[in-house]
């Protein structure tokens, strides 16, 4: 492994905190018309904090800064209707789920949620003295929750890289594991299906950006990529 530069990595290790935390709000719960309009209004997605030059970053960007600009007046009463139908259809389903949101379906035959990687995923946060609020209600493996998680230990290691060096070689280690063994396992083939399915250039974005990050997370933690799910 090569020597990592301190300094960049607080910098990375900012960027993953701010980028995957901001991931993780889009994805899990309802969307807020409010929230999301604000984030046009900050030009929120008119640069990353992280992997500025990962290609599905890139892409991400240019799809959101798009819709960006065509909503910057006021997303409309149609549009909203957009986004929550796309939601629907990819991450809820009619006939089906387009695109599963939950990491246990994409490991068993059937496409069952509440299986081991729920329990793993659990075990995780755990570890970290945290636990979903709809706790045994929902699965632990959501796709929102896991990159809040990542969130998570990347500000945890960033408060502990001043004043406690094991501390923070530990939350380092912890988030290769778990990208590891999590995300970057069925993290691409989720969003490689939202990118085929999506009907927004928002989702389509988000996809995109969700993507490059855990591959930019993956560059700046040195982590040997593992082996993808298949679809």
């Amino acid at each position: 492994m090569q020597q990592i530069n301190i300094e960049t990595l607080k910098t990375d290790l900012m960027g993953e905190a701010l980028l995957f935390g901001l991931l993780g709000r889009v994805l899990y719960g309802e969307l807020d018309q409010a929230w999301l309009q604000s984030l046009i209004n900050d030009d929120v997605f008119g640069e990353t904090p992280l992997g500025a030059d990962q290609p599905e970053i890139v892409k991400g960007l240019e799809l959101l800064s798009c819709w960006s600009a065509e909503n910057r007046a006021g997303i409309s009463v149609d549009e909203f209707k957009n986004l929550k139908s796309d939601q629907l259809r990819l991450f809820i389903g009619l006939d089906r789920v387009l695109a599963p949101v939950w990491e246990s379906v994409y490991f068993n035959e059937n496409r069952l949620v509440f299986q081991q990687q729920t329990l793993q995923v659990r075990e995780w946060y755990a570890r970290f003295g945290l636990q979903i609020e709809r706790f045994n209600r929902e699965p632990d493996d959501h796709i929102g929750l896991e990159l809040n998680f990542v969130a998570h230990l990347a500000a945890r290691a960033l408060e502990a890289v001043e004043e406690d060096a094991q501390a923070f070689e530990e939350l380092l280690q912890a988030q290769r594991d778990f990208l590891s063994e999590h995300l970057l396992r069925w993290g691409p083939a989720w969003a490689k299906l939202v990118k085929q399915y999506a009907e927004t250039d928002f989702y389509r974005g988000i996809a995109n950006l969700t993507h490059g990050a855990l591959l930019a997370a993956a560059e700046t933690l040195q982590i040997q990529m593992p082996k993808e799910v298949s679809l």
